[in-house]
């Protein structure tokens, strides 16, 4: 895909931001997972943060991360939140340029390399996103949403058995993981091994009714997937 400058406001910049959402989950670093000694203003920002994200309020998020960076200083974990919150907006600029100045400052920030993976894999740069979903790995080998949205980028290029090698290993690290079951379903359904999709597809629905409310709500839209999927090769057979 050729580049293109991406404004809020068009069509294509929509359906960027909708793949990224598709491809990040649980990549903001909560406030509880932050060191102890923050001081109080800075860890009550994150949380004001943390909980505009929740309300899907992502301006009053970015405000707080505004404030949090001018006031407490730079840190690579706020620039990467601000940038993933940037991208759920479509100011896919911003948060290309916050997740670049994250990793610059600090170059072992795994998750950083995962976000900005998802924006060149939703702009369509798969090069550019694979080396950076093999440099979260490289890091953080228990990243398992990095290998997931790996297999994705490499099903995109019918890469099928190196996508399906990404799924195993996320699977090697949470066995009850429905989305990678979802993907691994999908990528054999592709590949035309319509058997194991549907065994994939099944695992998935089985994994997703078993996880708490709160998280089944998020991952409501790869349920819906599945069963569109699974309808596909009813109308195919």
């Amino acid at each position: 895909m050729s580049k293109r400058v991406y404004r809020p406001d068009s069509a294509a910049n929509q359906n960027a931001v909708e793949q990224c959402r598709d491809l990040v989950a649980a990549s903001v670093i909560a406030p509880h997972k932050l060191p102890r000694c923050l001081p109080e203003s800075a860890r009550l920002m994150r949380q004001q943060a943390q909980q505009a994200i929740r309300r899907g309020d992502y301006s009053q998020a970015i405000a707080a991360l505004n404030r949090l960076i001018i006031h407490q200083g730079a840190r690579a974990e706020d620039f990467n939140n601000r940038g993933l919150v940037h991208l759920w907006n479509g100011q896919l600029y911003k948060a290309i340029r916050d997740f670049d100045h994250a990793i610059a400052l600090n170059p072992e920030l795994a998750a950083a390399y995962n976000n900005r993976a998802n924006y060149y894999a939703a702009m369509g740069d798969f090069e550019r996103a694979l080396a950076d979903y093999e440099q979260t790995i490289d890091l953080n080998p228990f990243h398992v949403r990095a290998r997931i949205n790996q297999g994705i980028t490499l099903r995109e290029l019918a890469c099928y058995d190196a996508a399906l090698e990404s799924f195993d290993n996320a699977l090697l690290f949470n066995q009850n993981l429905g989305e990678a079951y979802a993907e691994r379903g999908r990528t054999y359904h592709l590949r035309g091994d319509w058997n194991c999709a549907i065994a994939d597809y099944r695992r998935a629905l089985q994994a997703l009714a078993t996880i708490d409310a709160e998280t089944r709500l998020n991952l409501n839209s790869c349920r819906y997937r599945v069963m569109n999927w699974l309808s596909e090769l009813s109308v195919a057979a």
